[in-house]
């Protein structure tokens, strides 16, 4: 990052942007209506290339990821990448949705401490397992709260996924502001969990304000 990239204490008005780096090989769809279906028929068509005979799948490709692109999106989701990464013959499937959720859809505190605390109670509340909740410092974009948890497949919602999916979700305040920026990484991958979330941890660092 160049030296002219401000470090989130340094704002004092809101910013106008947020950027990240993201791997080559992450497909990247804006939610905005006026431009994710034309996202989505370019990902249908990259994914299905050279697939002929199987127009059906590629239609509930497409119908799976409009029902999920609209949902983010009224959810206050900006852009979703979906990773198209493979190692060898097995796709590293996982996603970012990155959101700016309604002030009313969040806790009504803006400091990472606060809110971290009121996660964790939340945890406890629902007898969670296996959630881990804590307070992390991002090189740029400054503190955040940093939230891992395994969830049970939803074959039906994941396209026959059968595996555990693993999910880390940052809440990162935005300077200058009671809003929150929530980077939400997931994958299905259970052996290779480690890995890919060191991955999502080193995606969430470049995060930075402009």
């Amino acid at each position: 990052m160049g030296a002219l990239v401000k470090t989130a204490d340094e704002f004092s008005s809101p910013p106008v942007d947020y950027n990240l780096i993201v791997p080559d090989g992450w497909f990247q769809i804006s939610l905005q209506p006026e431009e994710r279906d034309r996202c989505i028929v370019a990902l249908a068509d990259l994914q299905f290339r050279g697939i002929d005979n199987a127009p059906h799948l590629k239609q509930e490709f497409m119908r799976d990821l409009q029902k999920k692109a609209k949902n983010a999106y009224a959810s206050g989701g900006t852009e979703l990448y979906l990773s198209l990464l493979t190692a060898g013959p097995v796709p590293l499937a996982s996603s970012l949705l990155i959101s700016v959720p309604a002030p009313d859809d969040c806790p009504p505190v803006s400091d990472a401490g606060e809110l971290a605390e009121h996660l964790a109670g939340r945890t406890e509340r629902s007898n969670g397992d296996g959630e881990e909740v804590g307070v992390t410092r991002l090189e740029v974009a400054g503190t955040a709260v940093r939230v891992r948890r395994r969830d049970a497949a939803v074959p039906e919602a994941q396209m026959g996924n059968t595996l555990p999916t693993t999910n880390v979700t940052y809440y990162v305040p935005i300077p200058a502001t009671k809003r929150w920026l929530m980077l939400n990484f997931s994958t299905p991958l259970d052996p290779l969990a480690d890995q890919m979330v060191r991955l999502f941890d080193t995606v969430a660092n470049t995060l930075h304000w402009s």
